[in-house]
């Protein structure tokens, strides 16, 4: 079904809103607008992405009206050094969205990965360009079944029993959730979007995975955030190492 976006208009007064019904990348479509001068909160948003984008150069499978695509062009109070905290504002947001809208409690993977019962079922992207954050939000929808050979298995709503859930609700309550975290951060609140994080990831803290880093490969049990929103990896010879960038996935612990 097509997003009824005078419904969206309604539910998000004042808000710049562009949609399509197909693009390249909802990422591109922001970067686009934000060089021309759009302002806070806009959103670009499609029904189907040719080329969607996911972390590490991977493409977010985007099929017409099976998902939620989305990306916000953001100039919050905020430094630029400040983009991980930033990243996991949105991924508290986009997972208490659920949680209300859809009534599904998620986890989050650092730093930005939303699933159900270690399946991939949104995903957030973060880049900084011309003085404004982009911020590409994929949420798996109505979708059935997915490709075989994915990085991390995936699932959607309507595989987690919640078909049908309003896109317009959903996107006006990540909208109004992602307002609330970055208030929060602007006015000094990165102890509590830590504590935050923590409290709803079973990743922040106590498991053991593997990290893809630019040049190794390491394996090690997570050990909390640093005061920046990087995760802390204890390595087996006891020491810690700093995740700034990289893939995390779970591993049995044998």
């Amino acid at each position: 079904m097509v997003i009824d976006i005078l419904k969206l208009e309604a539910l998000m007064p004042g808000r710049e809103i562009h949609w399509q019904q197909e693009t390249e990348s909802t990422m591109n479509e922001a970067s686009l607008l934000a060089r021309q001068q759009a302002p806070h909160g806009a959103i670009a948003g499609a029904e189907r992405q040719t080329q969607g984008q996911g972390r590490m150069g991977r493409e977010w499978l985007s099929p017409e009206g099976q998902g939620l695509y989305a990306t916000f062009i953001l100039r919050p109070k905020v430094p630029a050094h400040d983009a991980p905290l930033l990243t996991i504002c949105l991924g508290l947001a986009v997972a208490e969205a659920l949680a209300r809208v859809a009534d599904l409690r998620t986890d989050l993977r650092w730093p930005n990965d939303i699933l159900v019962q270690e399946r991939k079922l949104a995903g957030i992207l973060v880049k900084y360009e011309d003085g404004a954050f982009l911020a590409g939000i994929g949420i798996n929808l109505e979708q059935r079944s997915f490709p075989e050979g994915l990085a991390t298995p995936a699932t959607s709503l309507a595989i987690e029993g919640r078909a049908g859930i309003s896109r317009e609700a959903l996107l006006a309550q990540i909208a109004t959730l992602i307002d609330s975290q970055l208030h929060m951060l602007a006015a000094g609140g990165k102890d509590r979007i830590i504590e935050m994080f923590t409290l709803v990831s079973s990743y922040a803290r106590g498991k053991y995975v593997e990290v893809e880093f630019p040049s190794s490969v390491e394996r090690g049990v997570t050990d909390g955030l640093n005061e920046d929103g990087y995760l802390w990896l204890r390595l087996p010879n006891g020491k810690r190492k700093l995740v700034v960038a990289g893939g995390v996935r779970p591993v049995a612990n044998t």
